[in-house]
């Protein structure tokens, strides 16, 4: 019997997959623990962000626009810490 065998999708594609299955719109105890954010940083930044949805007295963060915004703060690598000892 011949087993049939779905063909490697490229690195470049799953991370789009994985976009997709991940929830849109979180709680902001859902976001303070996958984040690892306080409350109050983690209110403070998605107001600024404009990624706050109410509804009712439920209160939701888009994380795609969330996202977006905090890759404003990424630093690219400097190359100067090479981890062990410091000479």
């Amino acid at each position: 019997m011949k087993e049939q065998y779905k063909p490697i999708k490229s690195m470049k594609e799953v991370p789009a997959q994985l976009r997709k299955l991940r929830r849109e719109y979180i709680r902001y105890q859902q976001a303070e623990l996958i984040y690892s954010l306080s409350h109050k940083k983690l209110l403070e930044l998605a107001s600024d962000a404009g990624a706050i949805f109410r509804i009712d007295s439920t209160v939701l963060i888009n994380r795609e626009i969330f996202d977006a915004y905090l890759e404003r703060f990424h630093e690219p690598a400097t190359g100067k810490y090479r981890g062990g000892d410091a000479e």
